[in-house]
């Protein structure tokens, strides 16, 4: 008899002024959801990737841990001055962002959710959209990398006390994004600079294979990327944004959507039928197409 794997029980998280609640997904009974959790006060919360755990932040100083299939609380953390806080995907950590009152204070604190242990430190000065989280996981969380000055950092995500144990040396990396499922590539992103082009890098997470890059796209006119990565990591789409448009047909700059593999089969532009901004894109879950929302008004959708 074959067996069938259900879907997990869908949840809502609602957020109102005065805190959060969950309730049950449908099929409702009576028409009406169920309430899973009564409200909780809080100034945020979020999932984490996989569904299974739940982050609130109660104040600026107290970040409870909730299981999403029992919804107790599993934890709490006392962390004064937070400015921000995020779990990795599967829930296994914590990461906390605090004001700073001098650069010898490691003012990123990474805790074990289970334990409530602090497993890794470190400073940084200012949080952005490209340096935050400060370490970052792949989906599968086999793989954590943290961005330094000219190069990427990787860890062993199961054991932060071994610290840092190989190195990627990229002169003037800005960004970068290890892939979803599984954790074996990443992106990194190389601003324009003295004439050079601005360009984007598929690496090997492999300490032994990342002497050459399996992938890149050189592009002058861009300003910042937005990466996103299919499940499988078998490719990469790149959000290429430039401030001025030189064709003067946009106020807000332009853009391009760049397609590479991580086989080297294709490095290039997707071809896009309609002038105008990219204004999103999205993978199926499946990793085997993507859609596109593209052009001037009216916008197009192309899968």
């Amino acid at each position: 008899m074959a067996v069938v794997d259900h879907p997990p029980s869908l949840e809502i998280l609602v957020r109102e002024p005065e805190g959060f609640a969950l309730w049950t997904g449908p099929p409702f009974s009576n028409g009406q959801p169920g309430v899973k959790l009564e409200r909780v006060p809080c100034t945020s919360a979020k999932f984490s990737e996989d569904g299974s755990r739940l982050m609130v932040m109660k104040s600026d100083s107290v970040i409870s841990i909730y299981d999403c299939k029992s919804s107790k609380e599993i934890r709490s953390f006392e962390v004064l001055n937070v400015l921000a806080a995020t779990l990795s995907p599967h829930g296994t950590y914590l990461q906390t962002f605090q004001k700073f009152s001098s650069p010898q204070e490691k003012n990123v604190i990474l805790w074990k959710t289970e334990t409530g242990d602090s497993v890794y430190h470190l400073f940084q000065k200012n949080m952005t959209k490209t340096t935050w989280p400060s370490i970052r996981f792949s989906s599968d969380e086999v793989v954590a990398c943290h961005l330094e000055t000219n190069e990427i950092q990787f860890f062993d995500a199961g054991d932060f006390s071994k610290g840092i144990i190989y190195w990627l040396r990229i002169p003037g990396v800005a960004a970068v994004e290890l892939s979803k499922k599984r954790g074996s590539h990443v992106a990194a992103f190389v601003p324009e600079s003295k004439g050079n082009p601005a360009s984007v890098q598929i690496f090997s997470c492999e300490k032994d294979s990342q002497n050459q890059p399996l992938a890149q796209q050189s592009f002058f006119q861009c300003s910042t990327v937005q990466f996103s990565w299919n499940n499988g990591s078998t490719g990469l789409l790149v959000l290429a944004q430039s401030d001025v448009d030189k064709t003067n047909h946009s106020y807000y700059g332009e853009s391009k959507l760049n397609y590479l593999t991580t086989d080297g089969t294709h490095e290039g532009l997707v071809p896009l039928g309609k002038e105008g901004p990219v204004h999103d894109v999205q993978w199926s879950y499946s990793g085997s197409e993507f859609a596109v929302v593209y052009g001037f008004m009216p916008a197009k959708a192309t899968v």
